[in-house]
């Protein structure tokens, strides 16, 4: 019997997201050939054959990383290895970002001679495999979802309202995955990136966990809970300690099958001395999101509802005008709360090509007065995997609740120009 030139053994690859999310891209293939074998790999547009072909020849070339298993070919009398991963377990990641690199958005008007403006958004070492199960991540870096409506700390994309420089953390996370389910702790504080727009949270401990549990392959649950320790607030020209303890918990049931989504995802504030103790008129927050993909149209809708001291860290910031809807762009809503409605429309004319159009609500949740509506078209053309251009226009019509700016008048109109492009 002729001997395996050939063997693959429990393969697993995955792609490694810019803040650290996974894709699973290959799992546990296995098979063997002898001398004179031709095998063929055959599957849809997609499905990981060419991700496969390069574990197979040993080329995991970051985002590609190798996560368990093994691939051998014969040298002479014995199997050689071509899974060298000890390098690829140990990666660093560095990134300066400048906030004020165009004219009048330097308070200075100085361009890239403000050193000021230079910050060191995100600086840590990444140990993969470590206890074989375990990734740990020291250092500043980027945590969360960037459309999470409570947790993200980050570069923000697209919509110019909100805060220019990315938050971040420094901090120690540890994780582990697999198909089920995936777990996540962190312990640190909050950087101070933002140039005095984030100094509620400025010198913050934050502690916090996550649990995702895949129930089936459509059903997920997600879990979570973060406490602050040592948050200060600026009043009467000093700063002052606030309650030992605030953070917020929750929970998110998403259902994902082909062609659709439906989620639903509750939070709440907790404040006091002790760990978790509420009060009566403590924040919350409920969100809900679906979408029904028609091939060439994608369907969408959401609704957000809050009361008016809801508090976390959230990155969601719809539409091209109003921005944050929980604390409010063109009228505060820290007081009332908010309700939002959202619908929109995902067009694909061609295949690098999508075309958006999206209306929205908001108002606050007593509804005492008239809501602000705002339409909003936009186009993105993804050049490549890295490189993508946008550009959008969008129309508001302010309701005559609360007090608005008044630079914004009663009615606005916003264009947007640029390219996004990913490290």
């Amino acid at each position: 019997m002729s001997e395996n030139v050939f063997e693959v053994e429990n393969l697993g690859l995955y792609y490694l997201g810019r803040f650290g999310d996974k894709t699973h891209a290959v799992t546990d293939v296995s098979f063997s050939m002898k001398k004179g074998e031709i095998l063929g790999i055959a599957g849809e547009s997609g499905c990981g054959k060419s991700t496969l072909v390069s574990g197979l020849m040993g080329m995991c070339i970051p985002p590609l990383y190798p996560e368990k298993g093994d691939v051998r070919v014969r040298v002479g009398d014995h199997m050689e290895s071509l899974m060298h991963r000890k390098l690829e377990d140990v990666r660093a990641n560095v990134l300066f970002q400048y906030g004020y690199a165009w004219g009048t958005n330097n308070k200075a008007n100085e361009g890239f001679d403000n050193a000021d403006g230079m910050k060191l958004a995100e600086a840590n070492v990444v140990l993969s495999n470590l206890f074989c199960c375990l990734e740990a991540t020291v250092g500043r870096q980027f945590y969360g979802d960037e459309n999470s409506a409570v947790m993200y700390f980050g570069p923000t994309h697209y919509n110019a309202e909100g805060i220019n420089l990315a938050r971040a953390l420094d901090a120690a996370k540890i994780s582990y995955s697999d198909d089920f389910k995936s777990f996540t702790m962190i312990a640190g504080k909050v950087a101070d990136l933002s140039d005095g727009e984030d100094e509620f949270t400025r010198d913050s401990a934050i502690y916090g966990a996550d649990l995702k549990l895949n129930l089936t392959d459509a059903v997920s649950l997600q879990a979570y809970g973060y406490d602050l320790r040592n948050v200060q607030f600026f009043e009467s020209g000093v700063w002052a300690d606030t309650d030992k303890n605030i953070g917020f918990y929750g929970a998110k049931l998403a259902f994902n099958p082909e062609a659709a989504l439906l989620s639903v995802e509750y939070a709440r504030n907790f404040e006091g001395n002790r760990l978790v103790k509420e009060h009566h008129d403590t924040g919350y927050m409920v969100k809900a999101d679906g979408a029904i993909d028609f091939e060439a149209v994608t369907a969408r809708a959401a609704f957000l509802y809050s009361n008016g001291n809801f508090f976390a860290f959230g990155n969601y910031r719809p539409g091209l005008l109003f921005g944050d809807p929980m604390k409010g762009g063109i009228f505060d809503y820290t007081e009332d709360g908010v309700r939002m409605f959202n619908v929109g429309f995902d067009f694909k004319p061609y295949e690098k090509w999508t075309v958006s159009l999206d209306g929205y609500t908001f108002q606050s949740r007593f509804a005492h007065h008239t809501a602000t509506f705002e339409a909003d078209l936009t186009a993105k053309y993804a050049h490549n995997e890295y490189v993508e251009l946008f550009a959008g226009v969008g129309y508001a019509k302010y309701g005559n609740e609360g007090e608005y700016k008044a630079e914004f008048g009663k009615d606005n109109t916003k264009g947007q120009l640029g390219m996004l492009i990913k490290f």
